[in-house]
């Protein structure tokens, strides 16, 4: 083969050269999209109903704890008022100040029992005075909703509207629908921002912290908290326990009509999806676990408030998602 100088015909037509633009896509099957599992193992977990075997256990192992921790103590007291009188005087009364307080703390865990049913029978009697149309059942029920929030400052512009104006409502929907707007209505702007506050620390804490189950930790403990002050903003404030059965309620919902699967509706008011996949995993999965915490946060307005919302009042999930994480993904960005 002959060696020397190579001729390149420049002039060559360029159209049928092929154009970068013109290649195709690299396809990009290493990682998959963010799922948020961290809210969806979170949610999962709480909603969890113990077998009744499981309940039995721990009813058995919790009366046997409670038998021996009370046998020690009443023989620890006779010892001590046999050998030192005084001194175990001291301790008696220290065991009955801890019983009492006992005692208190269960019938505060009533009370926040009872309001939740409150908060129930009111959201079914305004269901059934809708349903029936009855202006009289319709009085009834905003009288009690009044009485609900007799003692709040936040309402009470709202009730001073509502007492000036309920008397030309001549039909139950006007009357009801005036009753939301003007004494509900401030509620679901307080109660709405407990949800983003929720959902942008949920989705903080799983894009900045790396530590395995601490985003499951920290999705469990804000959804947790979130609902138990959208409780108190409508009304019902709740205690530990009445927390976590108004919890396990709310999660069981969202889990039995699969609310806690992504869905492309999440984050498109933020980002497109086709935009999510080219993110960082933490902050994908972050962006994903604050949208499913304020489905969680809608759904424990919709469980708390004590009277159903209306179409034109009903708070949109996009809505929120968009106030509550469209600065955390500008600031990340």
């Amino acid at each position: 083969m002959a060696k020397g100088p190579v001729l390149f015909d420049l002039e060559e037509d360029t159209a049928t050269r092929p154009s970068v633009s013109d290649a195709p896509p690299v396809p990009d099957d290493g990682a998959a999209a963010p799922q948020g599992q961290a809210m969806q193992i979170a949610a999962r977990l709480a909603a969890r109903k113990p077998s009744k075997l499981v309940r039995l256990f721990w009813w058995l192992l919790t009366t046997l704890i409670g038998a021996l921790v009370s046998i020690a103590a009443w023989n620890f007291v006779i010892g001590l008022l046999a050998s030192y009188p005084l001194l175990g005087m001291v301790m008696t009364v220290l065991i009955g100040a801890v019983l009492l307080v006992l005692v208190l703390l269960c019938l505060r865990e009533l009370a926040a029992f009872s309001r939740l049913a409150r908060l129930d029978g009111l959201h079914h009697d305004v269901g059934e005075a809708l349903a029936q149309n009855d202006l009289k059942s319709a009085r009834a029920v905003t009288d009690r909703l009044v009485g609900l929030y007799q003692g709040r400052e936040d309402t009470r512009w709202g009730r001073d509207r509502l007492a000036e104006l309920r008397g030309d409502q001549l039909d139950a929907q006007a009357l009801l629908s005036l009753t939301e707007a003007e004494l509900l209505g401030p509620l679901d702007i307080a109660a709405s921002r407990e949800v983003e506050a929720a959902a942008r620390q949920v989705a903080t804490v799983t894009a900045l912290v790396p530590l395995a189950l601490a985003d499951v930790v920290a999705a469990m403990t804000s959804n947790l908290r979130m609902i138990r002050r959208v409780a108190e903003v409508y009304g019902g404030r709740s205690g530990f326990f009445g927390s976590w059965r108004l919890t396990r309620v709310v999660l069981s919902h969202l889990v039995a009509t699969g609310a806690v699967a992504v869905g492309d509706d999440m984050l498109e008011p933020i980002l497109g999806g086709t935009m999510l996949a080219k993110l960082s995993r933490r902050f994908g999965e972050g962006l994903v676990n604050g949208a499913l915490t304020a489905r969680v946060g809608v759904a424990a307005m919709e469980v708390c408030r004590p009277m159903p919302f209306s179409e034109a009042r009903r708070p949109k999930v996009r809505s929120i998602i968009k106030r509550a994480l469209s600065g955390l993904f500008s600031k990340a960005s």
